[in-house]
Order: C-alpha cells, then sequence, then structure tokens
C-alpha cells in the first residue's frame, strides 16, 4: 500500500513531468551537469538523445568483414532515474529547515520559494524518466541489434531477462519489456524474469566485502580526508556566502544535500532549480570528485574484495559466451540469444573495475585531486542512471568469433587488447586476456572471511 505523503507526492511529480516535458525546448541544463557522478542523467554521456530518444549509431559497430553475425549478446544495465533514498531526503529537508530558519539573502530567498516535496516513502523508487529510460533503451537496443532483440527471438523465450529485487531495478525491468511488447504491439503474451540477488546484489552476498569495506570506516579514509580537506572548505566557505551566513555553519553533509537536490531535480523534473545556483563549476568538481573517492574505495579499485565480489557475475557472463560458442560452432542454433540483467551502480562498477576498464596509472586520494583532473576514473562518464555494459558475439565464419564491448553505446576497448581490430577482437584473444581470472576467480574463496 502507498501511504497518502507518497501517492500526494506522485501526483505532484505527474503534474511537474507534464509541464516539464511539454517544454522540454525550454529548459536550461545547469553548467554543472555533467559532475553529477551517478545520480546524472543518461543525456549527459550521450546528448544526442537530447534530440531524439530513439537514435542509434550503426556505424560505431564496424564489424570486420560483411560475413560476420551477431549471434549472442549480454547487456548489464544500471536501473533508471530514481527518487532520492530515505537517507538523502532527510538529510535535504534539514538543510532545507536551516535555511528556512538561518539564512538572509538572495539566493536564500529563492531556495525558500521553492517547495519541499520530496517525501520519505519515496525511498529510491523509478520515476517515469527512469521508465522511458529503459523503454527507449530497449527499442535503440533491438535497433542496433535487429537479429538478437526481435520479435520472433521474444517470443520463442530466447531473450532471457534478470533483475535484482530492489523495486527500481524490477519496475526497469518491466519497462525495459515494455519497450519490446510495445515496439512490436505484442498483446497476447507475458515474459517472465528471474528475480537473483546472487548475481545483481552480489556485494550483499560477500561476507568479506560486507566486513571489511561495507561496515569499516577505515575503508574510506581517504574519502573522509577529502571532505575535511582544504579543496571542500572552499566550496563550504562559498556557499556560506551566497546564503549570508557566517562561517562553519554549512557542514559537508550539508552541502551534498544541496549538490543532490540539484541533481534530483534536473534528472526527475529537468529544472534548473535554484539549488544549482550555490554551486559553479569548480565547486562541481569538487563534488564530482568526492563521489569518484567514494566509489573509487567502495567499489572500484581501492580494494581488491570490491571488483572480485563480481567474480560470480564475471564467470556467469563468460558461461553464457562459452555456451552460445559451442553451440555456434557445432553449428547448432544458439537458444539464448539476448540475457537483459538489471541492477545497481554497484553491480556494474565492481565488474568494469574487475574486467580492467577506466583504470588510472594513479590511486585516487585525498592530496591528488589537482593531479587527477584528466583521470580515466570518473563516475560521471562511467554510471549515470541507466548505464550498461554490452557484449555481443559474433560469428565471422570459419570459427572466427569476435566479442565486441559497448559501454552506454559506445564502443569501448578491452583493457590489455590493442590489435587493428580491437574493438571487436577475437573471442580468443578476450579469453586469453582473462585467463587468471577464468581459471581463478573463485566467488566463494575471495569472500570468505579471514581469522581476525
Amino acid at each position: 500500500m502507498l501511504t497518502s505523503n507518497f501517492k500526494t507526492a506522485i501526483s505532484f511529480y505527474c503534474i511537474h513531468v507534464f509541464f516539464g516535458y511539454a517544454l522540454t525546448e525550454d529548459y536550461e541544463i545547469p553548467t554543472i551537469a555533467r559532475y553529477f557522478g551517478p545520480k546524472g542523467r543518461y543525456e549527459e554521456v550521450n546528448p544526442y538523445l537530447l534530440r531524439d530518444a530513439l537514435a542509434i549509431n550503426k556505424s560505431m559497430l564496424h564489424p570486420p568483414s560483411s560475413q560476420c553475425r551477431e549471434l549472442h549478446m549480454t547487456a548489464i544495465i544500471r536501473h533508471g532515474t530514481r527518487y532520492p533514498t530515505t537517507k538523502n531526503i532527510k538529510e535535504m529537508h534539514g538543510l532545507y529547515n536551516f535555511i528556512v530558519s538561518n539564512t538572509s539573502s538572495e539566493k536564500s530567498r529563492l531556495l525558500e520559494q521553492w517547495t519541499m516535496w520530496y517525501t520519505e516513502d519515496m525511498d529510491g523508487r523509478l520515476v517515469e524518466k527512469g521508465e522511458e529510460e529503459l523503454k527507449h533503451l530497449a527499442v535503440r537496443l533491438s535497433r542496433l541489434f535487429p537479429k538478437l532483440l526481435s520479435e520472433e527471438k521474444l517470443r520463442g523465450g530466447l531473450i532471457k531477462f534478470i533483475t535484482s529485487s530492489k523495486h527500481r531495478c524490477v519496475n526497469s525491468t518491466l519497462a525495459f519489456k515494455r519497450g519490446l511488447t510495445e515496439l512490436w504491439d505484442i498483446k497476447d503474451m507475458d515474459f517472465e524474469h528471474e528475480v537473483n540477488n546472487a548475481l545483481m546484489r552480489f556485494f550483499d552476498h560477500c561476507p568479506r566485502f560486507v566486513q571489511d569495506v561495507e561496515k569499516n570506516s577505515t575503508a574510506v579514509v581517504e574519502l573522509e580526508m577529502f571532505k575535511n580537506g582544504a579543496e571542500m572548505s572552499r566550496v563550504l566557505e562559498k556557499i556560506e556566502d551566497k546564503l549570508n551566513v557566517t562561517h562553519r555553519r554549512i557542514t559537508y553533509d550539508m552541502a551534498e544535500a544541496a549538490f543532490f537536490l540539484c541533481a534530483y531535480e534536473f534528472a526527475i523534473n529537468n529544472k534548473n532549480s535554484p539549488w544549482c545556483q550555490l554551486f559553479d563549476e569548480e565547486d562541481a568538481k569538487v563534488m564530482e570528485y568526492v563521489s569518484d573517492l567514494r566509489e573509487y574505495w567502495k567499489r572500484g579499485y581501492g580494494h581488491d574484495i570490491n571488483f572480485k565480489s563480481s567474480c560470480i557475475l564475471f564467470h556467469d557472463l563468460f558461461e553464457r559466451l562459452e555456451k552460445a560458442t559451442t553451440q555456434i560452432l557445432s553449428g547448432e542454433p544458439v537458444t539464448n540469444t539476448a540475457t537483459i540483467q538489471i541492477g545497481h551502480a554497484d553491480t556494474l562498477l565492481p565488474l568494469l573495475t574487475l574486467m580492467g576498464f577506466f583504470k588510472d596509472s594513479e590511486p585516487l586520494k585525498s592530496e591528488n585531486y589537482a593531479p587527477q583532473t584528466k583521470r580515466s576514473f570518473r563516475t560521471s562518464h562511467m554510471l549515470p542512471y541507466a548505464a550498461n555494459l554490452v557484449l555481443v558475439l559474433y560469428d565471422c565464419g570459419e570459427g572466427e568469433l569476435r566479442l565486441q564491448p559497448l559501454l552506454n553505446e559506445k564502443t569501448v576497448v578491452f583493457p590489455g587488447l590493442s590489435d587493428t581490430q580491437s574493438s571487436m577482437p577475437l573471442y580468443a584473444d578476450v579469453k586469453e586476456r582473462y585467463k587468471e581470472l577464468l581459471q581463478g576467480c573463485d566467488f566463494e574463496t575471495e569472500c570468505q572471511l579471514f581469522p581476525s
């Protein structure tokens, strides 16, 4: 049952969506939108989608010969745009109440006129914009790979759907399926999905990760040091000046709540809200670095268990590829042409890290903010809402199998593979590149607790 507050918020949101989407040509993109990290829009990564939400670019696929045929695809997708979590909403209310009671400036008056409409029972639920993102992604992928995502394959049970149990992921899965069924006007069949937290929320099932990282404050000491460092102090002082409050009244948590409010208002409602005016571009870069430090040390390269916890997903992915290659080489029909797996940023980032993507020569630390301005590890680029890693297996004839990786619908190169066909390398070369992980990387072994 939805509470009355949540129903009211939904109604309010629908009004915002109706008018916000009706005026999409008129809204102004905040100058800081490209620094929102995992709370950024997919359109900031692919701006051409603002003109046409169903646009695709087939030219980027460029298989080495006309004989190449795509025969299998696995897509690991983050859920779409969602409401803030209860924790974030509490912090937003605290900031809003502070500003109403303690500030007096032109900017604070604008903030007071803004209506606080977020309620705690929203708690990370998928919003309508998130549903549209997954529906549009389904259509775009079906147009990019029409032999894999087709009405015939869907009706024939050759497309599998796997999801995390979280409502935002289940609803994203339903939206993706709806994108396909509406595209082909399918009304006489329903298509099931599998809830599998062992695969899509592996981090919850890894005791060593939970103990050593998730519940261990020392695991993110670099993050805490940066939050208390000189760069962040300057951001807080500038916010205090804009709100006309004495210094040291604005805490990091309050600044984060304001930054999140700017990000959520834009992602959900297409609004360049007054909260965005509290930050200039330099401030936003600092806030983005905080986000990147958090993800680096909690889900990325900071600790090896962060990414080794994804071994179970990595092996599941390659077992599916191996089954498809066996069927192709034996002349049998491929029985699973596409698998759509929908989870979280916390699902996708450890897998990307395990496979070596976006690894910088130096680790992200509290003291190297300036040297890391050109870093590869930027969550704003990697992990917007609806972020996706797609692996497509091609049969190019005479036993020549190739594998193409796409991240957020752009070709990427497997780290360590840089030959002339690097965007679509031989599958055998990919397996050789990841041989140690394929032969080892056992989830149970990596995740077992060690004696204190």
